[in-house]
């Protein structure tokens, strides 16, 4: 048996998504933590190429750290909000924590290449993988901050959320009488 109308399994769809988003609106600070992981990720050949040329003091450190909160920010995230339970105040502590630590490596590293190229006794040439490094550790730091403002405000735009009437309506439904339950 086919739909009359083309559009109904795309709504049915989206209203399928909104009601999993009211359920669980973490989904969306995950998100941008999936997004600024994999912008990082693959972005770390040009970070990793102008970490051998200029070898500047922590940078390498910088660079370990980032890539390793990187990684343990998912899972203490996912234990921040386990299903059906309340949050775990700990692990939202952790993973702000990591988050800040993300942004310090990601800024002391981007301080470490100014320095390094501003410098005329270094003798560095700018290439297009330094000038790439600096502009992706500023985009990184930006997607990091956007993660952690999204999860702060997760209770206010979840109280939105959960105003949004995803309920479905049925045909024939509207003609019914209630049914009366107490004993005669």
């Amino acid at each position: 048996m086919k739909n009359n109308k083309p559009n109904k399994g795309i709504k049915e769809s989206f209203r399928k998504f909104l009601v999993s988003l009211k359920r669980n609106p973490q989904i969306i600070p995950g998100c941008f933590l999936v997004i600024a992981f994999l912008y990082y990720a693959l972005n770390l050949t040009c970070i990793s190429d102008t970490l051998s040329m200029i070898q500047g003091k922590m940078m390498g450190f910088c660079e370990f750290v980032t890539m390793l909160c990187s990684i343990l920010v998912f899972v203490c995230f996912l234990n921040s909000y386990p299903r059906r339970q309340k949050p775990h105040i700990g692990f939202i502590v952790l993973t702000y924590i990591m988050l800040a630590a993300i942004i310090v490596s990601d800024i002391t590293f981007r301080s470490r290449i100014y320095t390094a190229v501003t410098r005329e006794a270094n003798n560095i040439q700018l290439t297009d993988y330094i000038t790439k490094a600096y502009s992706v550790l500023f985009t990184h730091i930006i997607l990091v901050i956007v993660a952690a403002a999204l999860n702060i405000t997760m209770p206010v735009y979840g109280r939105f959320l959960k105003k949004i009437n995803t309920s479905i309506e049925v045909e024939g439904n509207n003609d019914m009488e209630a049914i009366d339950l107490s004993e005669d």
